[in-house]
Parts: structure tokens; C-alpha cells; sequence
């Protein structure tokens, strides 16, 4: 009751005679609030108060954050539960008629979009929507609508459209008065003007329809509050020009001297940026005054705003003249639009990404995909969210980075292929996302290479040189290793900060600040027309070459670092550093003479335990057995060759890890200890050979002499295993407790996370089963902060062996399903790990005797299925714990 009442507060809970009261007013209950605004609402529009219903409406619905009670158990409330889903759909519907009654219904589709999806047999959704459509001059889509509404009533009862959606189907049809748009501020008129206003403003209107972006218009609505001059930055067709345009015209009545737009597009001279500006603002200078002057005249004493479009081929020009303007004039604002910042005093920059990738927190179609769909239905080639395409549109956005030009661009193509097809195709994506009638004076914006080239003339040649040779990584890269890569050759090493720099304001590269070091990436419509360069210069291999070199001191640095204080910072980095690493790795394997260096950067990655980490171990032996094949038996070739024998050991793979031991056997003169390394993990893992504990343990001995403190941890590690599953008890405690000390002693942070769960093992086979918990338990809270995806499957098998043991079964079921679902992330086959698997067997015997089938089966279900397999360990070892600490048994 103490943490009740300090989390409701000590008003709420009070106490009475006859014990604790909760004590609410109702407008302290969200439900009460709810129901009063939506009565509140719908008197406002039965008033004729579009704009206050909306608005009553809108805060009604905010109140909700999901389905109700659903942290409560669903069978209490069986009745509550449709009622109260119930009252929200009809206060959605109330809203939506508001709304649109007002004169937005463009502001209503995007929930009418959703609704539809999610109750498609509700009719009365579909006619909102086919009327918001049609008011928003969209009426071809509306009588879509209609046609996809009836197909599915048809499809699903067998019926035809109702009263109202056949009224309303054929009202469209003739054109009826009654269902246009209403005159601008129907619902709540102002007060008519006492004389008539002059323009307010030359904005555009809208001829294709707006899809998201609700966080980037609140976003620069908020800094428009904040700040006289804000610029929308971001690559070319990312919908720069469209976002400042829909922001001015929400934000226009703020002003009341309107909203103003001047396109710089086609303005080439610099010297007339002032004149293109008065002359969008409608000033008609005839005096010997200088534009600028005319400019601050006019603007002095107005509040207004201008967006400025399309600066970034005149920066310098705008940046001279914005200042002057927002110093004449305390009441301007000023909206641009730049691939470049202007770089004055008081700018607030706010980056415009591409259309997000993911749908939305209820589920819905993400922004990207619902542009494609938009677009499609427009070009005549309708692709509808839910069908069997949905996942290959979702590919084909992801790949042009959600760009709306590319997606537009794409969606006309749709005409001839299919989504697939169009994916298929995107390595030329230059020549195949062209507009096939973009106007020549256009082709700078409306074609995807037209886009880049504009981008690209607008670079100095340094930044163009180094945008070439930037393409070569792939996903993101540091600072370090774009000097390393891109330096010489043109471009001095001290320069390519600044050369960076430079492409980050031109929207060029972007930058990554959440971790410890900046990260750099180019989206891959940028790196793809940077390799295009790069190759028409010849340039490619060459950097190519010193990529993969890069690469390769990396991971060599990782291998000799290894088992340090900064194991699991190497661990992390090469985990960001993976998709440059398979770039490198696929360049070596396809270029004749660079197979050696790929073959060391998968050696020292395996060596590193990166594969593992990342649970990419199928990987690992990709490349290994690639890269090596046909490298025989000589001396280079020896550390590969280990490697993959060790993987498929690790993998329980028998017949693959015999086959390559015995290579491993013919090259042991050149690398016996290696070999006797690999030969020891077989003879634990294949055959429960207890011979392995003193194999490993002179071969630990050797890598220590040798220097070699990572591989000599490693065969400690698994000295200590082998002493566990197959020693007597002395033998197990002394190898548990030298292996704890020396990773305790390294600093190494999976490492102790690995001697934690040795020390379990240890403790459930020779000591007190009772005492393995808290050791397992530690490993895998480390892990999980680590984000390791590998050693929580082996921690909940044996925390299933362990509280198995103590007689708690039900819980054992549950964990064997829950590392079940981890090992299958791991690609491990437990079969063919032999000691783990026989106490596998043992366990889910056991548990099986004494619980039946039914049960272990449903028991086991539960684990495989849980959400968070990790969350749920825990908490079962936490139980188990308690109840073994307190002397109680398992629960009946």
C-alpha cells in the first residue's frame, strides 16, 4: 500500500474506518474526462461549432494510449472492454465529421486510412473517407473507395454498400453541390471585414496529396516559434520544398500579412536574389532605390513570412541578404529551404530525413510504403497495403532510403513492372528512376541522377573527391577511417575534417553522434552515384584495396587486444563495423590476390569472438571455408583452416569438424599448438573425451609461453569447461577457479560473463545446485547489457539443468523453451554437442516424467514463446532462489 500511495499520491489513498479508500474526483478518471469532452464535443457540433467540436473531439481521443485495461486480466472485464472500444470509435467518427466539416478534411485521411484498415466492414469509416477525398480534390481515389469497400463487402457477407455510401457514391458521380467542399471557415465564421484585405500570400496550392510527416511539421512549426530564421536542410528530393509549404500554410493565419514564397530554383545570376524576392512579395519598385532597400521598406512594420526555396546554389547570395531583412523588419520570419545551410547568425537548422521505414506505434503502413501506394493509385497501377507485395514495397522504399522523389519516381515505373522487378533493377537506378517526360529545365529535380549531379556541381572539388571515395564503405565509418581510406592522392590528410565538414552542410554525408565517437554514412542513392564517379575515374579498385587494408589492421588490432580491459569495446566496435567488414571480406574473395587478406580479417574476427557475439557464426565459416579454398596445406593457410575446424565444432557440426581436423592433423608441423587447440575443443565437444583436459590444459600453458593472451584465455575457458563436464570434482574447482581469476584479472567483460557461467556449471555438477543461480543469473544480466547474442542460449540451458535439479519442474519445462528459442538465433545444434546434450536429455526426461506430456509440452510453449526470454529467466532463477534460500520446496 506504501508504494500505491506514493505512486497515486497520499491524497488519492486515504484511509477510513474501514481500511483504504481510493478517493477520485471525476474529473481525476481519464474515462470521465473522456466521456465529458466527447459530450461536450458533440453539442459543439450540433451547435454548428466545427472548428471547438474538432478540437474537443481531438483532445477526447488523446487521452487514450492504447487498448483499455489491458494490464488487467482480460476475463474480468468482458463486458467493459467492447464498451468502452465502443465509445472511442464513435467519438473517431464524430471527430472525423468535425474535421472535415470545417474545411480539413486533408487532415482527417491519415486516421480515416488507419481506421478503414482496422475495421474495414464499418461502413459509416468509408464514407468519411471517400468525403474527406473528394474535398480534398481527390476524387478519383474517392470512387477507389467506394469500389474497394464494396469488393469487400461483397467478398466478406455477400452484401452490397449501404444507404449512405450508395448516396453518397452517386452524389460524387453527378457532381452534387451538396458534398463540395464548404467555403474556407464553414462551422465557426469570423467576423466579416470591414473593407477588403489585399492577397495574403502567393503559397501554392497543393496538387498531389501530403503523406506524413506530423513529427517534422511540428518540429519546424516549434522552431518557427522559437526562431526568426529556420532552414530545412536535407539531400535533393527529400521533400524539403513540400514540408516548408505545408508548415507555411498552417502556420499563415499566425501572420497577418500572409505567407510569402519566392523559388530560387531557376535563378542562376546571385545579383538577383533581391529582385526575385520583391518580385515574389509583389513589389513594384519604380525608384532609384537599391532592390535591398525597397525590400526592407516594404517589410518594415509587416508581420509576415517568407519561405525561401531552393537556396543552395546561391547560399552566399541568400546569406547576405536574409540578415539584412531580419534586422529591417522585427516581424519577418524567415522558412528556407538548402541542401546547404546559409551558415548566418540566429539559424536554426532542422534536417529533413526520408520518409520513415516502419510503421507506426499501432501497426499501421509505414510512410514511405502508404507514398508508393498514394503515388501508384495516381499513375493508374493501384498497389494496396495487405497484399502479398507489401513486403517487397516495403524492400523497395528501404532501398531508396525513403526518398519521396525516388519513391515517386518509382511509382511510375509501376506502370510497366512490378515492385520486385523495379528492385531488381535498382543498380542502374540512375536511368531507371528518370520521369520520362521531366522538362528539360527541370531535369535537376525531377530526375534522380539530376538530383545528384546538382548536389554534386554544388561541391568543391575537394568535397567531390572525397564524396567519390567515401562510397566505398558500406553503413557507416569514423573519422580515423576515412583518413586512412581517403587521404593521398589529392586530398591531405589534415584536410579531410574539414572536406567532411563541408559535405555534412551540403547534405551530403550525415553524421552520428549518439555513441562515443561520430559515425559518418552516406544514404546508399549517394554512395551509389559516388561509386558511379569513382569508377568513371578508374578509381574504384584502388580504394577498394586500401579499404579492405584498413579493414584487416582493424581486426588485427581487435585479435591482439583481445581478453583486455577493452574487450567489449572491440566487441561493439566490430559490431557497427560488420557491414564494412563484409564489404571488405566480399572484395577479396572476387578479386584475384586479395584472398590472404580476406582470410586474416575472418581469422582475426574469429579469434576476436565477434562471430559469436553477433550470433553470425554461420557467417564465420562462409568465409572461412571460401577464402581458403584451394589454399592447400601451406604455412598461411594453417590459421584458417583452424578456424573453421573450431566453428564447426562450436556449431556441433561432427562430420564437417572431423573432416577438417583432419586436415588440421597434416598441417600440425606448422602449427602445433593451434592444432592441439582445435583438437582439444573436438575431443570435449564431438566425443566427451576426458583425454581433453589435459590437452587443453598443456596447450593453455603454450599460448601463455607465446605470448598469446587471447588465445590462451580461450584455451583456459574451455580447460575449464572440459574439467567441469568431464573431471572429478578437484580437477573441476581448480580449473573453475584459475579460469575466474584470470578473467576477473583481464578486465574482460564477456569473459567474466563466460567464468560466471562456468562457475554455475561447476556448482550444479560438483558443488550445491543452489548456489549456481546467482553466478548463472550474473552472466546473463551481463550479457543482456552487453546485447550478446550468443551466451544467453547456453546460460538458460543450464539454469534449466539447474532448477530441474532442485526439483522445480514446471519452471525447468519453461527454460528449456526459452533456450530452445535463444539456440535457434545461435545456429548451434545441441545434438552435436556431446556433454550438453546428454544433460539436455537428461533434464527434459525428467522434467517430462514428472509433469506428463501435456504439461511439458504446454510448460515448454510458454518459454519458446515469451517475448523476453531473458526477463523471464531471471525472474524464474529469482523464484527458484528464494524459495531454496527460505528452505521451502518447489510449489506443488
Amino acid at each position: 500500500m506504501l508504494r500505491v500511495r506514493r505512486t497515486l499520491g497520499p491524497d488519492v489513498v486515504v484511509t477510513d474506518r474501514r481500511g483504504y479508500l481510493i478517493d477520485v474526483t471525476p474529473d481525476g478518471l481519464d474515462a470521465h474526462r473522456f466521456a465529458s469532452l466527447v459530450r461536450q464535443g458533440a453539442d459543439a457540433a450540433s451547435g454548428g461549432e466545427s472548428g471547438r467540436a474538432a478540437a474537443l473531439l481531438g483532445e477526447a481521443l488523446g487521452l487514450w494510449r492504447g487498448d483499455p485495461l489491458g494490464d488487467l486480466p482480460a476475463e474480468r472485464f468482458r463486458d467493459v472492454v467492447p464498451a468502452l472500444c465502443e465509445q472511442r470509435l464513435a467519438a473517431q467518427e464524430l471527430w472525423a465529421d468535425a474535421v472535415i466539416r470545417c474545411g480539413r478534411p486533408a487532415d482527417a485521411l491519415p486516421q480515416l486510412r488507419r481506421l478503414t484498415e482496422r475495421h474495414p466492414l464499418r461502413e459509416r469509416f468509408w464514407a468519411q473517407r471517400m468525403l474527406a477525398l473528394y474535398r480534398s480534390g481527390r476524387q478519383g481515389e474517392a470512387l477507389e473507395c467506394y469500389r474497394e469497400v464494396a469488393r469487400l463487402l461483397a467478398e466478406e457477407l455477400g452484401i452490397d454498400p449501404g444507404d449512405e455510401l450508395r448516396t453518397l457514391h452517386r452524389r460524387m458521380l453527378t457532381g452534387a453541390p451538396e458534398i463540395a467542399a464548404p467555403p474556407s471557415g464553414t462551422g465557426s465564421p469570423p467576423a466579416a471585414p470591414a473593407k477588403a484585405s489585399p492577397p495574403t500570400g502567393n503559397l501554392p496550392a497543393e496538387t498531389t496529396s501530403f503523406i506524413g510527416r506530423a513529427r517534422e511539421l511540428a518540429e519546424t512549426r516549434r522552431l518557427l516559434r522559437a526562431s526568426r530564421l529556420v532552414t530545412l536542410t536535407g539531400v535533393g528530393g527529400v521533400g524539403k520544398t513540400r514540408l516548408a509549404l505545408r508548415t507555411a500554410g498552417q502556420v499563415a493565419p499566425v501572420f497577418p500579412d500572409g505567407a510569402w514564397l519566392a523559388d530560387l530554383a531557376a535563378l542562376t545570376d546571385p545579383t538577383l536574389v533581391e529582385r526575385a524576392v520583391a518580385g515574389s512579395l509583389g513589389l513594384r519598385d519604380q525608384s532609384v532605390r537599391s532592390t535591398v532597400d525597397a525590400l526592407t521598406d516594404h517589410l518594415r512594420g509587416r508581420r509576415l513570412l517568407l519561405v525561401l526555396d531552393n537556396c543552395e546554389h546561391l547560399v552566399d547570395a541568400v546569406a547576405e541578404l536574409v540578415p539584412r531583412l531580419l534586422c529591417a523588419a522585427p516581424g519577418l520570419r524567415v522558412l528556407a529551404t538548402s541542401r546547404e545551410r546559409l551558415g548566418v547568425p540566429g539559424e536554426h537548422v532542422f534536417l529533413v530525413s526520408g520518409l520513415p521505414l516502419h510503421g507506426d506505434e499501432d501497426g499501421g503502413t509505414c510512410e514511405a510504403v502508404r507514398l508508393l501506394i498514394d503515388r501508384a493509385a495516381a499513375c493508374a497501377a493501384p498497389l494496396r497495403a495487405g497484399e502479398r507485395d507489401a513486403a517487397a514495397a516495403a524492400d523497395l522504399c528501404r532501398r531508396l532510403d525513403g526518398i519521396p522523389l525516388a519513391i515517386e519516381l518509382a511509382a511510375v515505373r509501376l506502370t510497366s513492372l512490378t515492385v520486385g522487378e523495379i528492385a531488381e533493377r535498382l543498380a542502374d537506378r540512375f536511368r531507371l528512376l528518370a520521369a520520362p517526360r521531366a522538362p528539360a529545365g527541370d531535369r535537376y529535380r525531377r530526375t534522380l541522377r539530376g538530383v545528384m549531379d546538382l548536389s554534386y556541381s554544388l561541391c568543391t572539388p575537394g568535397e567531390r573527391l572525397l564524396w567519390t571515395r567515401l562510397s566505398v564503405f558500406a553503413g557507416s565509418f569514423d573519422l580515423a577511417a576515412a583518413e586512412a581510406v581517403c587521404a593521398d592522392d589529392g586530398i591531405e590528410r589534415a584536410d579531410v575534417l574539414d572536406l567532411l565538414t563541408g559535405l555534412i552542410h551540403k547534405s551530403v554525408v550525415f553524421a552520428d553522434g549518439d555513441g562515443g565517437t561520430v559515425r559518418y554514412r552516406l544514404l546508399e542513392t549517394i554512395r551509389e552515384y559516388g561509386l558511379d564517379r569513382l569508377r568513371a575515374d578508374a578509381g574504384d579498385t584502388a580504394f577498394r584495396f586500401r579499404h579492405s587494408d584498413h579493414f584487416r589492421a582493424l581486426a588485427a588490432r581487435a585479435a591482439a587486444d583481445w581478453c583486455s580491459p577493452r574487450e567489449a569495446e572491440w566487441l561493439d566496435r566490430l559490431r557497427t563495423e560488420l557491414p564494412n567488414l563484409r564489404a571488405a571480406l566480399s572484395f577479396c574473395l572476387a578479386h584475384p590476390g586479395r584472398a590472404r587478406t580476406g582470410a586474416d580479417i575472418a581469422v582475426d574476427l574469429t579469434r576476436t569472438r565477434s562471430w559469436f557475439f553477433s550470433a553470425t557464426l554461420g557467417e564465420a565459416r562462409h568465409w572461412l571455408e571460401t577464402l581458403s579454398a584451394g589454399a592447400g596445406l601451406r604455412e598461411e593457410a594453417v590459421p584458417a583452416l583452424v578456424m573453421k575446424t573450431f566453428v564447426a565444432c562450436v556449431q556441433g557440426d561432427r562430420s564437417a569438424a572431423e573432416t577438417f581436423l583432419d586436415r588440421c592433423r597434416s598441417a600440425a608441423p606448422h602449427a602445433p599448438t593451434p592444432v592441439a587447440y582445435v583438437e582439444g575443443v573436438h575431443g570435449l565437444l564431438a566425443r566427451s573425451d576426458p583425454a581433453c583436459i589435459g590437452r587443453l590444459a598443456r596447450v593453455r600453458a603454450e599460448f601463455r609461453a607465446a605470448g598469446r593472451t587471447g588465445d590462451a584465455h580461450m584455451a583456459t575457458m574451455f580447460w575449464a569447461i572440459a574439467a567441469a563436464f568431464l573431471g572429478d570434482r578437484t580437477t573441476a574447482v581448480d580449473a573453475c577457479g584459475t579460469y575466474v581469476a584470470e578473467a576477473d584479472g583481464s578486465g574482460a567483460e564477456w569473459a567474466r560473463t563466460w567464468a560466471r557461467w562456468c562457475t554455475g556449471l561447476t556448482e550444479f555438477l560438483h558443488g550445491d545446485p543452489g548456489r549456481a543461480l546467482m553466478p548463472l543469473c550474473g552472466a546473463l544480466v551481463r550479457q543482456r547489457a552487453m546485447d550478446d547474442r550468443w551466451g544467453p542460449a547456453w546460460v538458460m540451458e543450464v539454469l534449466a539443468w539447474t532448477v530441474g535439479g532442485l526439483g522445480h519442474h514446471d519452471h525447468a519445462a519453461r527454460l528449456l523453451g526459452a533456450a530452445h528459442h535463444q539456440r535457434r538465433v545461435t545456429g548451434a545444434a545441441l545434438a552435436g554437442l556431446e556433454p550438453l546434450h546428454v544433460l539436455h536429455a537428461r533434464t527434459t526426461s525428467r522434467v517430462r516424467e514428472h509433469l506428463g506430456s501435456p504439461a511439458y509440452t504446454e510448460a515448454w510453449r510458454q518459454g519458446a514463446e515469451s517475448a523476453d526470454g531473458t526477463a523471464l529467466s531471471l525472474g524464474i532463477a529469482h523464484e527458484v532462489f528464494q524459495r531454496t534460500a527460505a528452505g521451502r520446496g518447489p510449489v506443488a
